[in-house]
This record gives structure tokens, sequence and C-alpha cells, in this order.
């Protein structure tokens, strides 16, 4: 077979073979489309299913015994709680506060208690006329440490450390999606001797938020659930 024969069926076989590789080439593109679009069903169930467990977790009881009163802001920054259900009171704690704490502050002036303020990311330190304001650089987290450069502790040390151990606090926490890992190593003793918890919580696509809002439920009864107002938007 000559050289130039030899080209020529190299040449044919190469444009035969084409159609049957695009061929191939369709249907695995087909099926890798196939596979995605499955894959985001699957996800998207799941992640719907997780939400509906979220909310499902969420529904308000109403207390025959529970005057509810906001005390703070009259948007971002205020919390509803339980009035009546306050008093005594030897402390409040305020997890996240930033430059303004009129939680706190209402809170101190009221019933005449220190509020402890802990906020390792914004240095700013809020002020309260009448009121005691004790702040601590650090924030609350699951375990104690450092992480890049900001110190963490548990919710058990830094009541111990303030000497509130079996002492009869409140508290509110804005944490910014941190409450979920704090709360969940938080012993189930340390969280029934709590009266009240006014929360801010945050995300919807972590299985261990239905752990957390099944533990909390274990010890206190949800009494009111709204959206944050800080703003509105269309």
């Amino acid at each position: 077979m000559s050289p130039l024969i030899s080209q020529a069926y190299f040449l044919a076989s190469r444009l035969q073979r084409r159609p049957s590789i695009r061929i191939a080439f369709v249907v695995i593109a087909l099926v890798a489309a196939a596979a995605v679009v499955i894959g985001d069903f699957v996800r998207s169930a799941a992640a719907r299913r997780l939400r509906e467990a979220i909310l499902a977790e969420l529904q308000p009881v109403a207390l025959k015994n529970c005057t509810l009163k906001r005390f703070g802001s009259a948007n971002d920054g205020g919390y509803l709680m339980c009035e009546n259900l306050i008093g005594p009171l030897d402390a409040a704690y305020s997890y996240g506060v930033g430059s303004n704490d009129d939680w706190g502050c209402e809170v101190s002036c009221r019933y005449h208690v220190p509020v402890h303020q802990y906020d390792c990311f914004d240095p700013a330190r809020p002020t309260c006329n009448g009121g005691t304001f004790v702040f601590h650089n650090e924030c609350l987290g699951e375990r104690t440490g450092y992480r890049e450069s900001r110190f963490f502790d548990t919710l058990e040390n830094q009541i111990r450390r303030n000497g509130d151990t079996g002492r009869r606090l409140i508290i509110k926490m804005d944490i910014e999606g941190g409450e979920w890992d704090s709360l969940l190593a938080a012993p189930d003793e340390l969280l029934a001797s709590i009266p009240q918890i006014a929360m801010e919580m945050h995300g919807f696509n972590d299985p261990k938020i239905v752990e957390v809002l099944r533990k909390l439920k274990r010890n206190f009864y949800l009494v009111n659930l709204h959206f944050n107002n800080w703003s509105c938007t269309p």
C-alpha cells in the first residue's frame, strides 16, 4: 500500500469514527447534566426538610403566667421577655453588644443588677446612665481558647468566673451564628438554672440547629418568635 493510499485510508477511518465519538460525547454530557440536576434536586429536598424540621421546633406556646414586655430598643436590640417572671434577679449576661446595649441598660436600671457584656469583635464599650455594665473583651464559644487572636470561653466558665454559679440570671444572646455550638456545649444543669434566655437565631442550613432547639426545649418554653425588624427590604 502506497503512502498516499495509506494516508487516505487513515483519514477515512478517522472520519468514520467521528460520529460515534460525537455520540459518545453527547451521551456523556447528558449523563453528567442529569447527575447535576438530580444532585441539585436531592440537596434542595434535603434543605427543605431541614427548614421544615427547624420550623416544627419553633412553635411558640402561650403561657398563662407570662406577661410579655419588650426590653431594649424598639427595633434591632430589643427583646420580648416574660416581665413578671424575671425578678428577683442577681445578674444579667449580654452576649454580642457592639456599641449599643439598650437591653442591658434597661435590665440593669430596672432590676439594679450588673450586666456582664461579652464581645470580642467590637471594641466599643457601651455606656448606661444609671446602670452597671461589666465589659469582657471575649466571646462565647463551645470551648476555651484563642481564634485569630480573639479569646473565646464557654457559658459555664464565664458564669463561674464571675461568681454567678447558682445565682438567678437572665441572658440575651446575639452572636451571629455562634449560639448553636455554644449552647450545644452548655450542660443541661446550667441551662435549667437560667429562667429566661432571649436570643437572636441565625442560619437554617445546619442540622445541628434542630439538635440545639430540642435541647433548649428540655428546659425552656418558647413563648415568642418574630423576625428581626432591623430593616425592611422589598
